[in-house]
């Protein structure tokens, strides 16, 4: 996934990205929760550690959220941010290990030269299919026009709008986003359906509307520091946290 934006402007921009989505998704008895979020220095690497719970129960069909128990309308994610490399591996407690899908990034230079970002061994390269996203011409499942990079032009640094069909080829600065994604369903006879559902709902639209977001959201993200955005994840935390209990306490 190309960008125009350099690796260090997109470590600010993809931690304010997912403080913001998270608190616009933090709503009607489903959200995120935050559980951690600290320093790590072990032999994953050193960075930033964050561990979340995704509550979904107005995701799924209402009959499915009747039926399925609380258990089911989860999901754990923990996240290990070692940027410019990044790992982050998400559960859900009622399927078990029979569900499993981790998503590994690396951050570099460029328009999506390297072939093997990941440094993925022989056995994965043949197994990879490798899928390119643009956040421009890709069209979400959801279009909301604020998060339109082909219309949007930024007043701090004059970038956009992205209305040329091939302005990967062309954008100053340009970075890219490798992610190698495994998804696994260990149901027989629901697998490949569900594994397919995951790849591209699951990932590649969330990761194509979050992306369009953060590049339309340049002006609000553009000088931060890394201590501006711990601050903005603490606040964050307290307002996810009090979002949830009112949640709570108004379906009792």
């Amino acid at each position: 996934m190309v960008l125009p934006l350099t690796v260090e402007e997109y470590q600010i921009a993809q931690l304010y990205m997912v403080a913001k989505k998270s608190k616009e998704s933090t709503k009607g008895g489903e959200g995120i929760e935050i559980i951690k979020n600290e320093p790590f220095d072990n032999e994953k690497g050193k960075g930033q550690y964050t561990e979340k719970i995704i509550y979904l129960a107005n995701s799924l069909p209402r009959f499915a959220a009747a039926i399925l128990p609380s258990s089911a309308l989860k999901i754990e994610e923990k996240a290990w941010n070692a940027y410019p490399y990044c790992k982050t591996e998400y559960s859900c407690p009622f399927f078990g290990e029979k569900l499993v899908l981790s998503i590994e990034s690396m951050h570099l230079p460029g328009r999506g030269e390297v072939e093997n970002a990941l440094k993925c061994d022989a056995e994965t390269l043949k197994l990879r299919h490798v899928d390119f996203i643009d956040i421009a011409n890709d069209q979400p499942k959801e279009y909301i026009k604020e998060e339109d990079p082909r219309i949007f032009k930024s007043t701090k640094t004059d970038r956009g709008p992205l209305d040329d069909p091939k302005w990967r080829d062309k954008v100053e600065p340009v970075m890219t986003c490798y992610k190698l994604v495994h998804a696994e369903f260990k149901y027989w006879g629901f697998q490949t359906k569900v594994e397919n559902v995951i790849q591209d709902t699951g990932v590649r639209d969330v990761l194509l509307k979050a992306h369009r977001a953060l590049f339309c959201w340049i002006d609000e993200w553009f000088g931060l520091t890394i201590e501006d955005i711990r601050k903005i994840e603490e606040e964050t935390k307290a307002e996810l946290a009090k979002k949830l209990e009112e949640n709570k306490a108004g379906n009792k």
